[in-house]
């Protein structure tokens, strides 16, 4: 004469809209990256506002990509790796980039580069870089 536990009754709509909730923000996060990607070349610069480090990569862009105004290179940050709180937006990250060979030649830390994009990987020969 026992009654049903509440897991049993309530768990399987419990679990399933948890997972449309997460579904709803992995989507979210992607389309405010994607919006973000497509302000930035039309300001010729990060766009505020911008999302946040947790948002990027939960929506699976991994890396930052980054232009170079001293020696015109184009590199790849990994966003996992950064040391900052997942709620920075992306656009506070270039105050703290550098260029790593012009800071080598200039012999102090160097820092004149733009935000380009957010990227799901890295630059490579079959995904070259981004265009202004």
């Amino acid at each position: 004469m026992g009654t049903k536990s509440r897991e049993t009754i309530y768990g399987a709509s419990v679990r399933a809209a948890a997972e449309r909730a997460t579904e709803a923000r992995k989507e979210a996060d992607r389309l405010a990256c994607n919006a973000w990607n497509q302000r930035v070349p039309g300001f010729q610069g990060p766009a505020q506002p911008s999302p946040a480090l947790g948002d990027a990569l939960n929506a699976g862009y991994l890396y930052l990509e980054v232009k170079c105004l001293g020696c015109n290179t184009h590199q790849t940050v990994a966003l996992n790796v950064v040391r900052r709180p997942k709620a920075t937006p992306i656009h506070e990250l270039e105050r703290y980039i550098r260029c790593k060979d012009c800071s080598e030649v200039r012999g102090y830390p160097h820092k004149r580069s733009h935000l380009v994009a957010l990227r799901p990987n890295k630059i490579s020969a079959s995904d070259p870089p981004s265009t202004w």
